[in-house]
């Protein structure tokens, strides 16, 4: 993030921050290879609660954003931050979009994905251009069949939120004071405990289509998350402890690894489980990261590579899972006899995403950053 004027001074970086985004990102692609051996009962799901991730992204995301715009509005108007908002996640989308054009006729299957086969290559070219600017694709322009809002690259529903909630920052939260940003909190997570616990799931899996029940689901998981990240951050109670990275990243390995709890007669348990995640264990997830200290190179080298590979990571691991799952159903595979391709998928993954970040993403932004951020006289921070 380049500083718009020289009184910008930079910021400490929270490492541990981003090596946790890094453990929650690879863990959200296991989910996903797991997945497709579930048979779409999530009962039964291997990792059963990587969903999670996607909350735990959004509380991350309030924390760093509150953390590194909160004191700068004075020097910064609306489009500018925007603009630092687009080209720090923009470019990865339009890649994204991108590889799931490329991979789409790959992926198709008679019994998972049929309309793929006759599909007209135009509709897909459109279907990938709308992609590049995150609005959700109309259900009339279905290319897949699973009635995503971006049917070329799923997880890209989570940006379509995350951009809402940056949004909704910069004109109205923002300018709350921490008693009143406490206040719409509680209420945030009221609606989260109404829907998980009494709701109809047991659990928050959705917010990934275009209608009225897929988009509250969206927007339950978006509020309460980011904008307790953004509270978390204005409260500064963190909390110290030694090894702080690799204490949170086995706290949230445990917490996405847990069995589903409870079954189809008692929905309300595993929807309690994941309200106490969401509300009290991601928070104080947080706190103890942003709080600890790395003392020795090798885990600042894992923090690193994890927090630079994490955003390309989830944004394009998605067109392999639907190739691999295609695979899994048409041939039947069991998991015991297909493990080694699942790994395989998650080892292919992380280079496809280190590749994407070393020559797209990471030139891409510097060009960014110099064409349109770089003013005479001005710092350059990292967020």
């Amino acid at each position: 993030m380049s500083s718009i004027s020289s009184d910008i001074k930079p910021k400490k970086h929270y490492e541990i921050l981003d090596g946790l985004r890094g453990v929650a990102a690879i863990l959200v692609v296991a989910f996903h290879i797991f997945e497709a051996f579930a048979g779409g009962n999530r009962f039964v799901q291997i990792i059963n609660h990587g969903y999670l991730a996607v909350d735990f992204f959004f509380l991350l995301s309030g924390f760093v954003v509150a953390y590194a715009y909160d004191d700068r509005w004075g020097k910064m108007g609306q489009w500018e931050f925007y603009k630092r908002r687009l080209i720090r996640l923009q470019p990865m989308v339009i890649l994204g979009m991108i590889i799931g054009a490329i991979f789409y006729y790959f992926q198709a299957s008679d019994i998972l994905f049929p309309m793929i086969g006759g599909m007209e290559a135009w509709k897909v070219i459109l279907t990938m251009v709308i992609g590049f600017t995150l609005l959700p694709i109309s259900p009339s322009l279905e290319i897949r069949g699973w009635g995503e809002m971006h049917p070329l690259n799923g997880p890209a529903w989570s940006l379509f939120f995350e951009y809402i909630a940056n949004i909704l920052y910069a004109l109205i939260f923002r300018k709350f004071s921490n008693k009143v940003l406490s206040v719409f909190v509680l209420i945030f997570a009221g609606l989260l405990i109404n829907y998980t616990v009494f709701g109809p799931k047991g659990d928050v899996i959705g917010g990934w289509s275009l209608n009225l029940e897929q988009m509250n689901v969206g927007f339950t998981r978006l509020l309460y998350p980011f904008f307790a990240g953004v509270l978390l951050c204005r409260l500064g109670k963190l909390i110290h402890v030694k090894n702080a990275f690799w204490v949170c990243s086995i706290l949230i390995t445990i917490v996405l690894a847990l069995p589903r709890f409870g079954d189809e007669n008692s929905l309300w348990i595993n929807g309690l489980y994941e309200s106490i995640c969401i509300i009290f264990i991601f928070p104080i997830i947080v706190a103890i990261g942003a709080g600890g200290e790395i003392k020795n190179e090798f885990s600042l080298k894992i923090c690193k590579l994890l927090g630079d590979i994490s955003y390309p990571i989830y944004i394009t691991h998605y067109p392999l899972i639907y190739w691999f799952t295609a695979w899994v159903v048409d041939n039947k595979v069991s998991m015991e006899n297909g493990y080694l391709e699942g790994i395989g998928v998650l080892i292919v993954s992380i280079i496809l995403a280190f590749v994407c970040l070393k020559l797209y993403d990471e030139p891409v932004r510097n060009w960014l950053v110099n064409k349109f951020q770089r003013k005479k006289g001005s710092e350059v921070l990292s967020s």
